[in-house]
């Protein structure tokens, strides 16, 4: 099922994710790949700059564990720094 999120929807979740391990420019595209790959994702949203990623989801088919699991299997340790309504 696609993800529903838009600003009106109370399903939806906006969680902030630190990646301190990302020291590549190539590193946020593996890194939203492996997000946007996640069941409800929405939306991923990487920075290089400040090693952090925004990820806009539909909260009845995942969860923050889920999204560090993903960043993580794909290489990239991450920590929830912040959660949230988008």
């Amino acid at each position: 099922r696609d993800p529903i999120c838009d600003w009106s929807s109370d399903v939806c979740s906006s969680d902030l994710l630190d990646l301190p391990t990302m020291n590549c420019a190539m590193c946020p595209i593996t890194v939203k790949k492996a997000l946007k790959r996640v069941d409800g994702v929405a939306k991923a949203e990487v920075s290089y700059e400040h090693k952090q990623a925004v990820v806009t989801f539909e909260d009845t088919q995942t969860s923050a564990e889920k999204l560090i699991e993903a960043t993580t299997n794909a290489g990239y340790s991450s920590t929830l720094v912040e959660t949230g309504k988008p």
